[in-house]
């Protein structure tokens, strides 16, 4: 006969100052903290997002407002618990949260003092976290507060909404912690980097006369940033590609952006962004509309210069989370080989259209009318590039020499070719290939040099003789 004993257990509850400031290295930045905090806002079906920031004080702060459901008392103790959500469960179509994370791991990466205020119902609610204190008694208690007359930003509480402030910016101001205007400074400059980025993850909520969702930053407008210029008559756009699987569909659809000669030089590099467009190319992988990933082809292609207009849109819903692989930042994602498989299909034929794209406007370089000075020969596996001794300024100067400098002319012309700056030429395409440009060339200035030393040459040989 086989006894079982019952198996002895142990509290293994975590240490809370441990842990709470494990959660501060998550890998976040101060533009994916501030958009995991505007993903609760959108959860609650805000319409209206507040970004404010003092910095020029001795405690600057930060402050995210919106005009959402917001929450009780009762509801606000359990947003500020570690973990309120089981990813495994099913959630609504609009929730963007995914472990009951974002908002505490978020925000303590960017500060040690976190406030949040919500109304609902007509009922005020506060709560903080400060790290501080948790370290001193190592408990996981939140302090309730009951007066909100010195709370920055309490003021800007709508009828119904929530207020996320953070205080005790020390991941903000490591540099200049007793330079006030300088640690202002460099405050700004993070929150100005972070612009960027939110005008790109939500853009899909901020387009249309008509927006879901608004954002502010200090009382100033975010203008959403759409990365396919689906408004741009030029842009290419395929119809939409669905593969269903067992948790969701994965809808797919691919853009060619328009050459930049045929957009504004401020359209083009707003769309391009700090890293250009050579950066910028390949998948951009949304999680119920909101941006996951942008801009790589996560192992199928090449950054290449020829494809750096092909970009490809991926939609997925919530739950097909753990499928992906989504992270607590809900900052990357890993396909599933299903996916990834189908989008290699995909991705072959884009980039067969994006390179035409460039390739067209290289043929009409081509033609009866215009002849090239350069020829690309291909050779050896590689690609080399040759002055065009054929072309008829080349020859027909050549022909105007006395016959002891034709050899001499040849030679420099070959010289030239080998002295292309072929590695100068690549920095400089990698930069930013729409910057490098050619001269034009003064062709009636040409022909009059032309005349003149044909002359030359011909009065030349008749005093030789």
């Amino acid at each position: 006969m086989v006894v079982r004993t019952k198996k002895r257990q142990a509290d293994a509850t975590p240490y809370a100052a441990s842990l709470i400031e494990g959660m501060r290295d998550f890998g976040y930045t101060l533009e994916t903290a501030m958009a995991d905090v505007i993903d609760n806002s959108v959860t609650s079906k805000a319409t209206k997002v507040e970004i404010l920031a003092e910095t020029a004080t001795d405690d600057p702060w930060i402050a995210i407002v919106d005009n959402g459901t917001g929450m009780t008392e009762p509801e606000l103790i359990e947003a500020m618990r570690p973990g309120t959500k089981n990813p495994l469960q099913e959630r609504e179509g609009h929730d963007l949260g995914r472990f009951g994370l974002g908002l505490k791991s978020a925000s303590f990466s960017q500060c040690r003092q976190l406030t949040v205020i919500s109304r609902k119902d007509g009922h005020t609610s506060a709560a903080t976290w400060d790290l501080d204190k948790v370290a001193e008694s190592n408990d996981w208690r939140v302090d309730l507060e009951d007066d909100l007359t010195d709370i920055p930003a309490a003021d800007r509480l709508p009828n119904a909404g929530t207020i996320v402030l953070w205080r005790k910016l020390d991941r903000l101001s490591t540099n200049f912690r007793n330079d006030v205007a300088k640690r202002s400074a460099e405050i700004n400059k993070a929150i100005s980097g972070a612009e960027r980025h939110l005008r790109l993850c939500f853009h899909r909520y901020m387009e249309g006369s008509k927006p879901a969702l608004r954002i502010l930053l200090n009382d100033r407008k975010l203008l959403p940033i759409d990365p396919f210029a689906t408004d741009h008559p030029a842009t290419q756009t395929d119809p939409e590609d669905i593969l269903p699987l067992l948790n969701g569909e994965v809808v797919t659809q691919c853009f060619t952006l328009p050459h930049h000669k045929k957009m504004s030089k401020t359209a083009w590099e707003d769309l391009g962004g700090p890293e250009g467009h050579l950066r910028s190319q390949g998948f951009y992988i949304y999680r119920e509309r909101r941006l996951i990933i942008a801009g790589s082809w996560l192992g199928l292609a090449r950054q290449t210069e020829l494809t750096k207009l092909a970009r490809v849109r991926v939609d997925i819903p919530n739950t097909m989370d753990s499928d992906w692989k989504i992270d607590v930042r809900k900052a990357s994602a890993q396909m599933p080989p299903v996916v990834r498989e189908r989008l290699r299909r995909i991705v072959e034929r884009l980039r067969g259209t994006s390179k035409r794209t460039y390739q067209r406007r290289g043929r009409k370089l081509v033609s009866d009318e215009y002849l090239p000075l350069w020829n690309r020969v291909q050779r050896d596996g590689g690609i080399v590039y040759r002055p065009n001794v054929e072309h008829p300024s080349i020859t027909g100067f050549a022909a105007a020499l006395p016959e002891e400098f034709r050899h001499g002319f040849r030679t420099c012309i070959s010289l030239l070719g080998s002295g292309l700056p072929i590695a100068a030429l690549h920095a400089d395409m990698l930069g930013g290939a729409e910057d490098v440009t050619q001269d034009a060339a003064d062709f009636a200035d040409f022909a009059d040099s032309y005349r003149d030393r044909h002359q030359g040459f011909a009065a030349f040989e008749h005093d030789r003789k």
